[in-house]
């Protein structure tokens, strides 16, 4: 017995040992990266990149084939060491840069200046203008009524996941829901409660930028494969394949997509359906929009890939967007662990806002699609009379078209001071600074004034 105890004390000493080197040379590494970050800054170099990146992962892949290294491990460590040396050589880089601006640091700019007495006509963010159905506010005063306003279920109440179910089809059931507060938190339990730090998912850009945001989260690297509008947004699928390695675990859709509103056509998706069948990955599709769709569109559902995600959400459909009813279809087992995470964090959503998410999947939306498409049609008008490029909208309620001259800032601040609230475009991926974002969530009336004061603006920097 005293033999066992010390050896194993002899070995616990040598991994306390090398856990020490270990240290000291990730501190070497990191003060190397940090001079690295100094030079770039002189000569203005971008911080990333991708060539030097690619070698050193295929040098860590042989290393750990040649140790006996787990590769995915070996790759786990290697991004986390990645993100350091981005960290480090941001601080020494004149790249740091200003932090990033979205639509919503612009919405906050824009009810800062409301709240002054400013009149602001807001194109920055995807809020429907009209009301939701008139049965979701009977719902609410029912639910208080009848006292249906406790804990529930941390997946959801019943009735509303069999409704879900229902209206989604394809054989899935309540057991395949899980409702959450808006589909962002569905998007972040998938992510938080699939990816590892180290681990790494691929975003198609533009996008929404909570897909970066919750894989920073919990540590782990978001890739990006870009599209451009010179492609009409369709990405190239060959080079979505040959950015995969061992360490890369989810793929990332968007479609309808936010901001540009293309929808995939079938050939695409069936080909990014069977690159993540072939890995092995996650396929986290966001069908938010999947209401307002003007082209043909299938779901990821319809490919029946059993490690698939859909996140939908009522915010979008019914123009519930303060409710914050959202929900994930996934297998049993991935529903489970989006629910774990959700019990953590909130326990489940309000039962009240449940029952009247389940009262407004009684109402048919299509004259809100409808309404959409037509100020979407009227906005492409008036951009093809500014002489602006733009990939009309499949889908979604929104367009991004690219300015004629300069940067996207200078411009959303300029029109910010006119009165005027758009996205910028670099908020959608650091990519796209030529661009920005016109939500269609304002009546007709609202959207020409806002689009004649941006007209006056682009002239003026012309």
């Amino acid at each position: 017995m005293d033999n066992t105890n010390e050896e194993l004390d002899i070995l616990r000493d040598k991994v306390r040992g090398v856990t020490t080197e270990i240290m000291r040379v990730v501190q070497q590494r990191i003060e190397l990266a940090r001079k690295i970050g100094e030079v770039k800054s002189r000569l203005g170099i971008d911080i990333k990149d991708e060539k030097v990146e690619h070698e050193i992962r295929m040098r860590v892949m042989l290393l750990a084939q040649e140790i006996g290294m787990s590769t995915e491990f070996a790759l786990q460590l290697l991004n986390i060491l990645l993100v350091e040396s981005e960290h480090v050589q941001a601080q020494k880089s004149s790249q740091k840069v200003v932090e990033k601006q979205t639509h919503l640091g612009i919405f906050s700019k824009a009810k800062q200046l409301e709240a002054t007495g400013k009149k602001i006509i807001h194109m920055e963010v995807g809020e429907p203008d009209y009301s939701p159905p008139t049965r979701v506010g009977a719902a609410l005063a029912e639910s208080f009524r009848m006292k249906l306003y406790h804990y529930t279920d941390t997946q959801g109440i019943a009735k509303l996941r069999d409704a879900i179910a229902a209206k989604e089809g394809g054989g899935i059931c309540k057991d395949h829901v899980v409702v959450t507060p808006g589909g962002r938190f569905a998007v972040f339990s998938a992510i938080t409660s699939l990816l590892r730090t180290g681990q790494e998912l691929i975003v198609i850009e533009p996008a929404w930028p909570a897909y970066k945001e919750c894989a920073d989260f919990v540590g782990a690297r978001t890739k990006i494969l870009r599209t451009t509008l010179e492609d009409k947004w369709i990405p190239d699928t060959k080079q979505l394949e040959g950015m995969i390695n061992s360490s890369t675990k989810m793929i990332v859709l968007n479609y309808p997509n936010n901001p540009t509103g293309k929808v995939l056509d079938h050939k695409t998706m069936e080909n990014i359906v069977l690159i993540a069948k072939d890995h092995g990955l996650y396929l986290l599709s966001d069908e938010v929009y999947a209401d307002y769709v003007f082209a043909e569109f299938s779901s990821i559902r319809k490919y029946d890939y059993a490690k698939s995600i859909v996140v939908g959400s009522f915010s979008k459909r019914y123009a519930m967007t303060g409710f914050r009813v959202g929900y994930g279809i996934a297998n049993k087992d991935i529903v489970s662990k989006m629910a774990r995470v959700q019990a953590v964090a909130i326990t489940s959503v309000a039962e009240p806002m449940q029952q009247a998410a389940l009262a407004a999947l009684e109402v048919d939306p299509s004259e809100n699609i409808k309404l959409m498409k037509k100020r979407l049609d009227f906005i492409c008008r008036k951009l093809k009379k500014m002489s602006l490029r733009c990939v009309e909208p499949e889908g979604a309620m929104y367009a991004y078209p690219e300015l004629p001259k300069g940067e996207d800032i200078p411009i959303v601040e300029k029109l910010l001071e006119k009165g005027v609230a758009l996205a910028p475009g670099s908020g959608f991926g650091d990519s796209y600074k030529r661009f920005v974002r016109i939500s269609a969530c304002q009546p007709e009336k609202m959207l020409e004034k806002g689009l004649d004061v941006m007209a006056s603006v682009i002239r003026e920097q012309m």
